[in-house]
């Protein structure tokens, strides 16, 4: 009876407070923008959400029930497991907070998070998923839903009051009544532009490297080391050649092509779409005459390892040998500390190239890619900010790859110089601001394919490289690639950014109970008025019998 009467006045003083809690305002808005996941179409697959508009209340994780839910995530608490499961029990929507100091994020969580943002983007589903940055309005949220998940551990009593009396709903709105339309007039942007050597016919080295982007959601990736890094790399590489070959007692016996190359994350398009122009549509093209070897620069921001991908092991005595030769004595007497490989990939003429290279190599023109990544999977996320850069294991790279090149194309090595010279020195030092100025140029706004010719930041960005090559360069070119209406390469998805409003509400169960509770009282109060004169009799009888 004692716990009965326990349980019973902890029952009447929460109703108490609920009822004093009513009268305070129950419900509040907030209004932010969420970042939608990647849509689109490849040829005979579609990948991606295909849903957008969202109504539902928000749920953690942790909940048991996520059927018409909308499952609010932290970086942490995105894995494959959770995803898939939220996708097997049609939630709603998956709304992940994501950090704005990325710095701050362990590395196991950055990888675990990579890992599940690959997976996630390798599928079609229907379920909207949106990215949003972390904000205090947004935490306090996750905060709350996370703290009444966990009374789903708690007794049946605990749990009833909870979701019917004290609990705080959150629901999600995005309400946008135009459906998704596919982006029919995309393009691709390509440049190009050259050093020409000491006279006509000489062989021709590419260097080239893809600057467009990939990740969960195209506003939110910047890509500072995938591949931001490979093009400030290339453009350092432009200025420091471009003064060698000013020279005419230095201009080496080498023509140097340079291109930077779009859709990059989407098997290469610009490349693949430059060679056919060049080997398909052109009599007199460079890709035509000798060509030694296409370096691909790809993720060389970070890491103390370096691999040289290449299709095929090259063969002693020809120039992508030379060069991997130069390439080894210019790191172990530099930098022995850095780890070199040469991983070898046979090339899929069925699939889609997972390197740069291997658009060239399908047509017989030797290439290869160096980066500091063994494998190509985690070469797209939104955490690839500038947090993934080391800015000293950035010049280090460039300095790796400017005096293999300058050894190369000067043969260095056959006129008996020392392992350890250095000919980027002085006035000819790679240059930290430039390089600092160059990644902060690249990251200052998200490079995905989708909006590089849509949006007008991007097309500035555009327009800031090609002014780079204009500078240093000469036969420099634009190549814009439209796709074809009726059979595109690549379709692409508009709505990438919504307008996501957050309502704090009661749950519906609550106004039962508070309807129930003022009933009760009514009645209470009607019962008292009707019987005022028995109550009253039954309450005095004892005072009058004491007195008597």
């Amino acid at each position: 009876m004692r716990h009965g009467g326990c349980r019973l006045v902890s029952l009447l003083l929460l109703c108490v407070q609920v009822l004093q809690s009513s009268a305070q305002t129950a419900a509040s808005s907030y209004e932010f923008t969420a970042y939608r996941m990647q849509q689109y179409d490849l040829p005979q697959e579609k990948r991606g959400c295909r849903g957008a508009i969202v109504v539902a209340e928000v749920r953690s994780v942790a909940d048991s029930v996520l059927t018409r839910r909308c499952v609010i995530m932290k970086l942490p608490d995105f894995t494959v497991e959770r995803y898939l499961q939220a996708m097997r029990q049609n939630a709603a929507a998956v709304l992940i907070l994501l950090p704005r100091n990325i710095s701050s994020v362990p590395e196991d969580v950055v990888q675990g998070f990579m890992a599940s943002e690959s997976e996630a983007l390798s599928r079609e589903t229907l379920m909207p998923v949106y990215v949003v940055p972390e904000d205090e309005q947004l935490l306090c949220m996750y905060a709350e839903v996370k703290l009444a998940a966990v009374t789903t551990s708690a007794s049946v009593l605990v749990r009833v009051l909870s979701s019917m009396i004290t609990a705080t709903a959150f629901q999600i709105l995005v309400s946008n009544s135009s459906p998704i339309k596919a982006i029919t007039d995309s393009s691709i942007i390509t440049l190009e532009g050259a050093l020409p050597g000491a006279r006509e016919g000489l062989p021709t080295i590419i260097i080239t490297a893809h600057y467009d982007t990939f990740g969960l959601a195209p506003w939110l990736s910047y890509g500072a080391d995938s591949n931001g890094s490979g093009v400030a790399i290339l453009l350092e590489l432009v200025r420091l050649f471009q003064r060698l070959y000013s020279d005419p007692h230095s201009k080496p016996p080498y023509y140097l092509l340079f291109s930077l190359t779009g859709g990059g994350k989407y098997n290469f398009l610009g490349t693949k779409r430059w060679i056919e122009e060049n080997v398909d549509h052109s009599e007199s093209s460079v890709l035509h005459d000798n060509v030694a070897f296409v370096l691909c620069l790809d993720s060389l921001g970070s890491g103390d390892e370096l691999y040289l991908h290449v299709s095929r092991p090259p063969r002693p005595g020809s120039p992508q040998y030379g060069f991997i030769q130069h390439l080894e004595e210019v790191i172990s007497s530099r930098f022995p500390w850095v780890r070199f490989g040469t991983v070898h990939k046979k090339i899929d003429p069925h699939g889609s190239a997972v390197w740069e290279h291997e658009h060239y190599n399908m047509r017989r023109i030797p290439g290869f890619t160096l980066s500091h990544l063994e494998r190509s999977e985690r070469r797209g996320s939104i955490l690839d900010t500038m947090s993934q850069v080391d800015a000293r294991k950035l010049k280090r790279n460039v300095v790796i790859v400017a005096e293999t090149l300058a050894r190369y194309i000067y043969n260095l090595t056959d006129r008996g110089s020392p392992k350890n010279i250095q000919i980027f020195r002085g006035s000819l030092d790679v240059q930290d601001g430039r390089l600092s100025a160059l990644m902060s140029i690249l990251t200052s706004v998200p490079r995905a394919t989708q909006l590089l010719d849509r949006e007008p930041q991007q097309a500035l960005l555009l327009s800031t490289l090609e002014q780079e090559f204009n500078l240093y360069l000469q036969q420099v070119y634009r190549h814009t690639f439209r796709q074809g209406h009726r059979n595109p390469e690549i379709t692409f998805f508009d709505q990438m950014k919504q307008p996501m409003t957050m309502y704090r509400v009661k749950p519906a169960a609550f106004d039962l109970f508070l309807g129930g509770c003022i009933t009760g009282y009514l009645g209470v109060v009607f019962y008292v008025i009707q019987n005022f004169g028995r109550i009253y009799v039954r309450l005095t009888a004892p005072v009058k019998s004491k007195h008597q």
